[in-house]
Formats: structure tokens, sequence, C-alpha cells
């Protein structure tokens, strides 16, 4: 398994500075925030089981950009109807992470049925065109290069092991903060910018 902490670190060094990045409520918003804020950076706050439907939405409105959709089992598990949906809809631009801990973390641990289900199995299952699963770093460093390689919609499926770091602060920015920084970042591709 790999830390999840360590994940995000590892997605990062595949990041442009117009890449796109929307990020579950809870921890991995928070971790990401740590390790590297950036307007690039959409962290749904409260916003749980929403993230696939906003990726696929940015995706689609920003098809220039790439769009990387970070979310735990938890998240995912909430939205499964978007993953066909995801796949219909084929963005060659999106890369969809799930970080599964087989936990609901953020509200005190409890166990998802991911340890049960196979994500990765639901997202071949969905129509995704390109899935991989992934345990540890050298397997995820692998399955992030191909996926850039490959057309979209791309899922990595992150066996994460749920380790506590101190100091993890809560994303400082307000909502609409986020939203504005957001929206001035993406629509740069609008404008042939990004």
């Amino acid at each position: 398994m790999i830390e999840r902490y360590v994940a995000i670190e590892k997605l990062i060094e595949y990041l442009g500075d117009g890449d796109l990045v929307l990020s579950t409520t809870g921890m991995i918003s928070r971790e990401l925030f740590t390790i590297r804020d950036r307007p690039g950076n959409l962290y749904l706050i409260g916003s749980m089981g929403l993230a696939s439907s906003l990726g696929l939405g940015v995706s689609l409105m920003f098809p220039e950009a790439r769009v990387f959709l970070i979310e735990g089992d938890g998240s995912a598990l909430m939205s499964l109807g978007t993953l066909p949906l995801i796949a219909t809809e084929a963005p060659s631009n999106l890369i969809h992470l799930i970080l599964d801990n087989e936990a609901y973390e953020s509200t005190g641990g409890q166990p998802t049925i991911s340890s049960e289900v196979s994500l990765a199995a639901i997202g071949e299952a969905a129509g995704y065109r390109h899935v991989a699963s992934v345990e540890n770093v050298e397997a995820l460093d692998g399955a992030l290069r191909d996926a850039d390689a490959m057309d979209g919609p791309r899922l990595i499926v992150v066996k994460a092991s749920i380790v506590h770091r101190d100091e993890i602060p809560r994303v400082t920015h307000t909502p609409v903060e986020l939203r504005d920084r957001f929206k001035s970042q993406a629509s740069a591709h609008l404008d042939g910018v990004g």
C-alpha cells in the first residue's frame, strides 16, 4: 500500500502549470493544499461524492486542459453512477485517481466496502478506456506515465494506507476565493493561454 500523502506527492510531480486538479473533501484536499497549493487546484470542501461529477464537467468545459480528479473510495462509492457517465462522455483529458484506503477517514475511519468490491473492476465495467490498479510508488509512477500517453478517460485506483500526519492544516482559502482563482486559471485555456 502507498501512503496517501506520498501518492499525492507523486501526482504533483506530473502537474504542469496549466493542469487543473479537483480534489474531494477531507484529508485529500488538506494534504494537496499542504504539499502544493496552486490556483489550478479546486478543493471541494464539504462536497463528498461530487468530485467525479465536477471533474467530468470541468474536463468537458476545458478540453485543452489536462484535468486530474482525486477522490477517495468513500467519495467514489457515493457517486458510482457518474463513472459510466464519465466513460460515455469519454473526455480524453481526464485522469481520475481514486485513493482507496477502504475507509471514510475524514468521518472517523469507518470501513467502506472497497475491501470487498474492486473499484478498478467497476471502472472497467463502466467503460473507462484505461484502468490501472496500483499498490506501490513505482507502479503509480508507471501508471501516471502511461496515462499521460493515452487518451482518456483514465482511471488509476491507488491502494492507500491510513497514516495520520501531524499538523496537516485545513484549507485556508474561502470557497469564494477557491472558485475565483480556479475560474481564472481554467479560463486561461479558453483564451488559449493555458
